[in-house]
């Protein structure tokens, strides 16, 4: 079995490598720290994109830099004015669409299960305020996290790391 040392990449040699067909949709998301987490998780997973929406703030913002740890300046991404304009862009390129937020309409994460060959892009939304409706309902699934516990809310950037783990085991 090969040790995670044997099998590192250099930032070179993961422009270069096959992806996960994943993006990350990121919506008016406020903190850098946040941001940061998604490069730094995004880069785990070897991700296609990190696509930062409206307020969301981009490289090389300070707080970006000290969670990223280097990622965002390997990590594909791209800013957007709006996030119709990321999902206009993604779908165009061949993603289909998976808002994580809790919605009546919702799917549990673990009933659902992407199909080796498909594209995916999660959008996760503002830290307050979740993804918007509006966006959900533009959405080809809208997926929720099980969650036991009183508050039913986590960290938009721990959700990232659960969706992308589940989407790693079925498309890679």
């Amino acid at each position: 079995m090969a040790l995670a040392k044997d099998i590192r990449l250099s930032p070179e040699d993961y422009a270069k490598s096959e992806h996960l067909p994943v993006a990350l949709i990121i919506e008016d998301v406020r903190s850098g720290n946040n941001i940061g987490s998604f490069f730094r998780t995004g880069d785990a997973f070897r991700i296609a994109s990190i696509e930062l929406c409206g307020i969301s703030c981009h490289p090389p913002h300070r707080d970006i830099l000290k969670t990223a740890l280097g990622s965002s300046k390997h990590v594909p991404w791209r800013g957007h004015k709006n996030t119709f304009d990321a999902i206009n862009v993604l779908k165009s390129e061949g993603y289909k669409v998976a808002s994580v937020e809790q919605i009546d309409e919702s799917v549990m994460l673990n009933s659902w299960q992407p199909k080796k060959g498909e594209k995916w892009a999660f959008v996760l939304g503002n830290e307050v305020r979740g993804v918007r409706k509006e966006t959900c309902y533009a959405s080809d699934v809208v997926v929720e996290i099980p969650q036991l516990g009183v508050k039913q809310s986590m960290n938009v950037s721990v959700c990232a790391g659960v969706v992308l783990w589940h989407a790693y085991q079925h498309l890679k």
